[in-house]
């Protein structure tokens, strides 16, 4: 099975009428794990799979509303490759996926 593959099969068991651009979505996905966080990955295509819903947004709208995310995530002033203060971070996800998980590169 192959990602969207999956896409398909998750849209039918959550009961939801929805088109994804898998490519789309990798690549907004990279951009903000590397340029803001970890987890600003999954977060920011969460939170865009969100925003184009409550939009009832078209494939051009989604993709208007991913630029602009995209265009945050390149614009976001941490360095790529830093970490936060640990004050700052409940829970080190990177420590968690790997301890939970084994090595970063099995969750991609």
């Amino acid at each position: 099975m192959n990602l969207h593959d999956w896409i398909d099969e998750l849209c039918d068991v959550l009961d939801i009428e929805a088109e994804a651009d898998e490519g789309l979505l990798m690549d907004l996905a990279a951009i903000a794990r590397e340029s803001v966080h970890p987890a600003a990955g999954v977060v920011t295509a969460y939170l865009l799979g969100w925003a184009a819903g409550e939009q009832e947004a078209d494939p051009e709208q989604v993709e208007r509303l991913a630029a602009k995310a995209q265009g945050l995530a390149e614009a976001w002033d941490r360095p790529a490759g830093t970490r936060e203060d640990p004050d700052d971070v409940a829970v080190d996800l990177d420590e968690l996926a790997t301890a939970e998980y084994g090595d970063e590169d099995s969750l991609v």
